[in-house]
């Protein structure tokens, strides 16, 4: 079978469509499956805590600073990423949404000062992820930061989804540049990643559950060339249906798979190695798809991880080690105990992609909380969003708080560090210069440093 993929260019301009749906947002239920955190509001002291040592070995924590409130509405953190000296934090739900992304200055690691606040300005959204890089075209010179835009509420006339694009070459002034927007029946963009090709930056978005409520007119994956941010141009999206495990009649989230299982499908996150030629899809039960896109305009499907008939897939977002020759995929089960699967909280798993055609799995990494199954606990015990430098991978894990891990062998990786400040619930980790970054969301930005805090 001829797996190239088939282009779209359906995606321009403003969409108005009317609901078909029950208002959900990214992460909240569809059907009998309850997705991830987006509905969840309980009170971040009630999650049960989990022991653990406060420092990492060679780190210590150096900074711990909430978020600023504004009109008297305290947000929580979503994910963390840093660039040129500056973190940005993006934010979840709590206090009404609308947090926006908020940019610390980190000239002082150890005193990190939030500076601006920015893409909050639509109504009844929050902003989960930003990525921000330096790009050359002719129509934008500086740095672009890209903000997943999520609707709180589909049933708001007012809110709408996809990601906002601002400049930030000055990080103290952002400056809104365009708007790459959904079908209004689609929750929004979840995660999304900015990488540059030459001179054309691409914005590759995750939008669960747009195959499901525009019935295949949008779909999870688009891959989007923002050359000129103020007008966004849709060059491909991605069809599950092409490959042959899944029919035809795929409804856009239950998938019938070869297991004889019911599964879950939707894009969950996305990402890119270094040079912006290969993307990776976490697309929930049918694991990391590969996508060639060195050619954006001919972008050819390339492999998928998969899972063994009684593990929960749920794989949520990944990072790239060794050169881009090992993936590591990070699955966040929160129903620890499912008929039919393994008891077990979500782990990490480990592959060989030399051949992305045939990704071999080296490893599953395990911390010692994925098998303490506890009735009522949830999301307190899985593991949540990968990073690597070097040879070290970091994850986040919620009340696990980061945990770093040894992969100079990919296939006997080894926990050698982990950090677990008091009523942690760490969402995003981000590892730049010699701090490493976590997003903490009921405390804020904390810092470690290494060498008990020299610079």
């Amino acid at each position: 079978m001829n797996k190239k993929v088939v282009l779209h260019t359906a995606l321009a301009g403003l969409m108005s469509f009317s609901l078909l749906a029950p208002s959900v947002s990214a992460h909240d239920t569809l059907d009998d499956i309850s997705i991830e955190k987006g509905s969840h509001e309980a009170d971040l002291n009630e999650i049960p805590m989990l022991d653990g040592a406060k420092n990492l070995d060679h780190w210590n924590e150096a900074a711990a600073v909430p978020l600023k409130e504004y009109n008297g509405k305290k947000n929580s953190t979503a994910d963390v990423y840093a660039y040129k000296g500056f973190a940005y934090l993006g934010t979840h739900t709590s206090g009404g949404g609308n947090g926006g992304v908020r940019v610390f200055d980190l000239q002082d690691p150890s005193n990190p000062v939030e500076v601006s606040r920015f893409a909050e300005e639509i109504p009844g959204t929050w902003q989960e992820k930003v990525i921000v890089k330096t790009v050359n075209t002719p129509y934008f010179k500086g740095d672009l930061a890209v903000v997943s835009i999520q609707q709180l509420n589909r049933d708001n006339p007012l809110s709408k989804g996809g990601f906002l694009l601002y400049d930030v070459s000055d990080p103290y002034e952002p400056e809104r540049l365009g708007f790459w927007e959904l079908d209004k029946r689609v929750p929004g963009t979840h995660e999304l990643y900015l990488t540059v090709q030459g001179n054309k930056p691409l914005v590759l978005t995750a939008n669960p559950y747009a195959d499901y409520y525009t019935h295949g007119e949008q779909k999870d994956f688009a891959l989007v060339d923002v050359s000129d941010p103020a007008n966004p141009n849709t060059l491909y999206e991605f069809d599950p249906r092409i490959l042959e495990e899944v029919p035809d009649d795929f409804n856009g989230y239950h998938w019938e798979s070869p297991d004889g299982k019911t599964r879950p499908v939707f894009n969950h996150s996305t990402m890119t190695d270094e040079n912006g030629q290969t993307a990776f899809l976490s697309f929930w039960d049918l694991g990391t798809i590969m996508l060639d896109i060195s050619n954006p305009n001919d972008v050819e499907y390339l492999g998928r991880t998969d899972f063994a008939p009684d593990v929960q897939g749920s794989a949520h977002s990944s990072a790239i080690a060794k050169g881009g020759n090992v993936l590591i995929e990070t699955r966040e089960v929160y129903a620890p105990s499912r008929e039919g699967y393994e008891e077990s909280y979500g782990y990490t798993r480990i592959f060989d992609i030399k051949d992305k055609k045939d990704p071999k799995l080296l490893s599953t990494f395990k911390t010692d909380l994925v098998d303490n199954i506890e009735d009522g606990v949830t999301f307190a015990n899985t593991v949540h969003d990968p990073k690597v430098q070097g040879n070290t991978l970091y994850l986040s894990h919620y009340a696990g708080g980061v945990r770093a891990v040894d992969i100079t062998d990919p296939s006997e990786p080894v926990e050698i560090g982990k950090y677990v400040p008091e009523q942690a619930y760490i969402w995003g980790v981000f590892v730049d210069r010699n701090y490493i970054l976590a997003s903490d969301m009921g405390e804020g930005l904390k810092v470690l440093l290494k060498n008990n805090g020299q610079k």
